[in-house]
């Protein structure tokens, strides 16, 4: 006979296991989707989580170097690490207690409380097994998962005065240099551009976009097909051999970066202090339309790494 505190022991553990880099990460949310395709979030976050990883070590390419200092590229990591780390340890925890559930054959989110996920997410697990709306608990998911982030991260006195008021992030945000990407084993690349990543009710807004760019009948089995068989590295060499494109390779995550110890603090439930916007429960966009941002996405790229040679050998040469 299973009790609350062996249930406890395992989620916690096995959570602690998992949450070690943006590789394990990426790994856990997508085995988890394989095993329950009707948590249809957990292949969003294997999605998004393969992004960050990729603007990890995008900060390790020669033009990045050139453009940002290594304290400036050190607090850019450790924003995209933070945020990683914070959502995983909330929301696997949840993914679990629903694998136990089902194991179990019994609801078991009156334990949601003790592993500080919010009220919001307990009603909505709730009302999940009970009426198996796996598009309203997608999109609560979404919801959860961004204001988790907002005052850790984005609100965060370090974060907020070290990265997001300083230049460089100011002005990728403004050149719509950023992007979140589906790819698949193509020359296609879907996805969308990320803007004003500081507003939450926009990072809410993009989590759906992306939510039915990812299961649109066109991109789901591509996408799906990719993310079976390109083992998650970090680099964005996954898909780039892809592409009939010439760019500077990205490091391996692991090469690049080591294990970030992070330090956990206690939660205040976001529902309880700052409640529910309604917007934010409305329906996913029906008609949006597919782009392939690929081209558009590397054609910046390639002005900034054009723009980086050309400094590097004005400053070659007055040196």
């Amino acid at each position: 006979m299973q009790t609350k505190h062996d249930y406890l022991y395992y989620i916690i553990k096995t959570t602690k296991e998992h949450n070690l880099d943006n590789i394990t990460r990426t790994k856990a949310y997508q085995n988890f989707y394989l095993r329950f395709p009707e948590i249809k979030w957990s292949f969003i976050a294997s999605i998004v989580s393969r992004n960050a990883g990729w603007n990890m070590t995008d900060l390790r390419l020669p033009a990045f170097q050139t453009l940002l200092g290594k304290e400036k590229r050190e607090r850019l990591f450790m924003t995209y690490e933070r945020a990683n780390w914070l959502i995983f340890s909330d929301a696997y925890p949840q993914l679990l207690l629903y694998q136990l559930s089902k194991q179990q054959k019994t609801p078991l989110f009156h334990l949601l409380p003790e592993l500080h996920v919010s009220r919001f997410m307990a009603n909505e697990w709730y009302h999940f097994w009970q009426n198996h709306d796996d598009d309203r608990l997608m999109i609560a998911l979404i919801i959860n998962e961004q204001n988790v982030i907002q005052l850790p991260v984005i609100k965060q006195t370090y974060f907020k005065y070290r990265v997001f008021l300083r230049l460089p992030y100011l002005l990728q945000d403004f050149l719509f240099m950023n992007a979140v990407l589906l790819p698949t084993r193509s020359t296609v690349l879907y996805g969308s551009f990320v803007h004003d990543f500081t507003n939450l009710t926009k990072r809410v807004n993009l989590g759906k976009r992306l939510a039915t760019m990812i299961f649109h009948p066109d991109v789901y089995g591509k996408l799906l097909d990719f993310a079976r068989n390109i083992e998650h590295t970090g680099s964005r060499r996954d898909y780039e051999r892809f592409l009939n494109i010439r760019v500077p390779k990205s490091p391996l995550l692991r090469v690049a970066y080591p294990i970030i110890s992070h330090q956990d603090t206690i939660r205040n439930d976001w529902y309880v202090l700052g409640g529910m916007k309604n917007k934010w429960l409305e329906e996913l966009p029906g008609d949006l339309e597919l782009n392939d941002v690929g081209s558009s996405f590397y054609h910046k790229r390639k002005m900034l790494f054009a723009y980086c040679r050309i400094k590097n050998a004005i400053m070659g040469k007055s040196n």
